[in-house]
């Protein structure tokens, strides 16, 4: 009996060892790869449209005679305005660095009677103007911050009429007008290539004197009855769109 118990004693031992060689090999499952974080790139060409709300604040002085006769007063001339931006924009970690050219319709109206003749009213409008600009921004991935400056161009027209009966009583003068310009905008970029922002501008055109002439209405045609010293400054308020190519998202780690 002791020599059969001593017998299957040695059986088992021999068949475990060879039970443990046959099991399958434990599975083994590959780590999940990292979170993927997709950053926004500024970096690229892009055109876009705009449009909203400007005011022009100008002020008229009587400079006959080369002195100053008075002020004939200020007045704002407000509108709508419209039009489009071309640029390009490189970014160097989240600093972003941009040149644009922005040219707009423009209808910014407005009036004024005369503080020192209350029979004339001067009228003044803008009707385009353009902005070519640098930019210095700061992105927090698809939100970009930025500043800008650089030239602007209006394209103004200036007349005079008759209070009472509103009959223009001068030659319209009409004047490309360059200055500076400052601003600063908040944009958004909603998809890859594509992005919607507000950007505020405003426009030191400074002051120019302008000799007015009459149309033909009281005194000869072409005599001069004028001489104003005209200051203007531009505010500007617009929503842009942008379309942007040559600058993918890319992904990092």
């Amino acid at each position: 009996m002791k020599k059969i118990l001593l017998g299957l004693a040695g059986l088992i031992a021999l068949a475990i060892p060879a039970s443990a060689a046959d099991l399958a090999a434990r599975p083994y499952s590959k780590a999940p790869p990292p979170m993927i974080a997709a950053i926004y790139d500024w970096s690229g060409f892009y055109i876009g449209a705009n449009g909203g709300w400007g005011s022009s604040h100008k002020c008229w002085d009587d400079v006959a005679g080369g002195t100053f006769n008075g002020s004939d007063g200020c007045h704002d001339a407000t509108g709508g305005t419209a039009g489009g931006q071309i640029g390009y924009r490189w970014q160097a970690g989240t600093w972003v660095f941009g040149l644009e050219g922005q040219g707009n319709w423009a209808d910014f109206k407005g009036r004024n009677v005369s503080l020192l003749d209350s029979t004339f009213t001067g009228e003044s409008r803008i009707g385009a103007f353009g902005l070519l600009t640098g930019q210095i921004g700061y992105a927090w991935n698809n939100v970009l911050l930025y500043v800008k400056g650089g030239a602007a161009v209006t394209g103004d027209r200036f007349r005079a009429f008759d209070t009472a009966t509103n009959i223009q009583l001068t030659n319209t003068v009409n004047d490309t007008r360059w200055g500076g310009t400052v601003g600063a905008g908040l944009e958004f970029g909603f998809s890859p290539n594509w992005s919607a922002g507000i950007e505020y501008n405003h426009l030191f055109m400074g002051s120019r004197n302008y000799t007015f002439t009459s149309n033909g209405i009281g005194v000869p045609v072409g005599t001069p009855v004028a001489v104003e010293r005209i200051k203007q400054d531009v505010d500007l308020v617009t929503v842009r769109v942008n379309y942007r190519w040559g600058g993918p998202v890319i992904a990092k780690y």
